[in-house]
């Protein structure tokens, strides 16, 4: 399979779920993290392998927040982002280490835009967004 991924160059993102369904979830987590990948499709994964695998669910959920953050999908909506955070904070609590992926995720989510706005009570609780502020 990695022959075949080495064929499309920069589409990395695309083999995500083949490597995912042929059971090679460590590779389909390379994947997602070295190339673009639908955050839906990640998201997905990380909600359908909790059970099974929540320490690939873990990662597909944080590949969907880093891609997310950095302004991939189409039509995101709040909900998609919601999605994403909750599942890779549900896997998080299964293995124990909800703390620590939290400051992942900080680390992954820049403190302005579209992902932080939706994230921004659970992540930097103590902040408020800008245009609510009273003068």
């Amino acid at each position: 399979m990695r022959d075949l991924i080495r064929s499309t160059p920069g589409q990395e993102g695309k083999w995500f779920a083949t490597a995912k369904e042929a059971g090679l979830l460590q590779l389909a987590t390379e994947l997602a993290n070295h190339s673009p990948s639908d955050p839906r499709t990640l998201t997905r994964a990380a909600r359908n392998s909790m059970d099974e695998s929540p320490a690939f669910a873990l990662e597909a959920g944080l590949a969907a927040l880093r891609w997310l953050a950095h302004g991939y999908g189409y039509e995101i909506t709040g909900a998609d982002v919601w999605a994403a955070y909750s599942h890779t904070i549900q896997a998080a609590e299964q293995l124990g280490r909800r703390d620590e992926v939290c400051e992942r995720i900080c680390k992954l989510v820049p403190t302005a835009g579209f992902v932080a706005d939706v994230l921004r009570r659970e992540l930097r609780p103590g902040e408020q967004r800008e245009s609510a502020k009273k003068p």
